[in-house]
C-alpha cells in the first residue's frame, strides 16, 4: 500500500502520523509544493503527483492561508481539485490544519480568518472519542474553516470546528504530526517572531511540548488507526 504525503513546506514533516501510517504497512511518498529556495516566495508553478493513484493521501499544513491566491499562486487550486478527484476515486485523504482547510474548500465548506489565534496546546472538545480525541492537541493557525453541510462535525473548541469526517476523508485543525523537533524548526523560520507578535511564549510552547509529546505520539497513533479502520473503512456504495 503507498500514501502520499503533501508536505508545503521544508519545516513540515509527518512526524508520529508518518510512523503510524508505516506501522499499519503503508509505504510513504513524499511531495515537497514550494521547495525551501521559495519558502519567502511561494507561488511556485509545480506538477502535483495524481491524488488517484494512491491509497491513502496526508495533506499536512503550511504557514500560508488557502485563499491567499496573491501569496501562493496558483497551486493550491490545483490541490482542491486532486482532493476532490481522490474523494470521487474513493481515496481516503487525511488534512491536517492548512490541509484540513483544503477539505473544507474542496467539499463546498470555506476558509475563513479566525476571530483570534490559536498557538499551543489547546484543549478540543470531541463528540467521537473514537476518531478524535477530547483534550490537548498542538494548534498553530490564524484561519479557520466552515465546515462543508454535508460533513460531520467531529470536534470544535471556543474559536471553531476542530474536526470534520466526509466520507473517506478526515480533516483536523490541530497539528497531531507535531514533534520538539519540528517545533524547533518552525520557530526557526519565522514561527518565533510570530508567536510573540500573536502574544504567545516561545519558550513555554517548547517547554509544554517537550512535556507532552510522548503523550501526543500515542494520540496521534490512535488518529491515524481512526482514520485507516473507520474513516477510510467506509463502504461508500452504502451511499448508492
Amino acid at each position: 500500500m503507498r500514501a502520499l504525503v503533501v508536505a508545503h513546506d521544508h519545516v513540515s514533516p509527518i512526524g508520529p502520523i508518518g510512523d503510524q501510517l508505516e506501522r499499519r504497512g503503508y509505504e510513504l511518498e513524499h511531495f515537497l509544493v514550494v521547495p525551501e529556495d521559495h519558502f519567502e516566495t511561494p507561488a511556485v508553478t509545480t506538477t502535483l503527483p495524481d491524488f488517484t493513484s494512491y491509497d491513502a493521501v496526508v495533506v499536512l499544513g503550511a504557514v500560508w492561508s488557502v485563499y491567499d491566491d496573491a501569496s501562493i499562486g496558483t497551486w493550491i487550486h490545483d490541490e482542491v481539485k486532486q482532493v476532490q478527484a481522490a474523494d470521487a476515486a474513493g481515496v481516503p485523504v487525511l488534512g491536517i490544519c492548512f490541509g484540513g482547510q483544503v477539505l473544507a474548500q474542496a467539499h463546498g465548506g470555506s476558509v475563513e480568518r479566525a476571530q483570534r489565534p490559536e498557538i499551543g496546546w489547546t484543549d478540543v472538545a470531541s463528540v467521537d472519542e473514537g476518531v478524535v480525541a477530547s483534550g490537548p492537541w498542538f494548534q498553530w493557525h490564524f484561519d479557520r474553516w466552515v465546515t462543508p453541510p454535508e460533513a460531520r462535525l467531529v470536534a470544535s473548541n471556543a474559536v471553531g470546528p476542530q474536526a470534520f469526517v466526509l466520507r473517506r476523508n478526515l480533516a483536523v485543525q490541530f497539528h497531531p504530526e507535531l514533534t520538539p523537533s519540528s517545533l524547533a524548526g518552525w520557530l526557526e523560520n519565522g514561527g518565533e517572531a510570530g508567536a510573540r507578535t500573536a502574544g504567545f511564549d516561545p519558550e513555554r510552547l517548547v517547554e509544554e511540548t517537550d512535556l507532552l509529546a510522548e503523550r501526543n505520539r500515542a494520540r496521534a497513533a490512535a488518529l491515524v488507526d481512526a482514520f485507516l479502520d473507520q474513516v477510510a473503512a467506509v463502504d461508500l456504495s452504502a451511499d448508492l
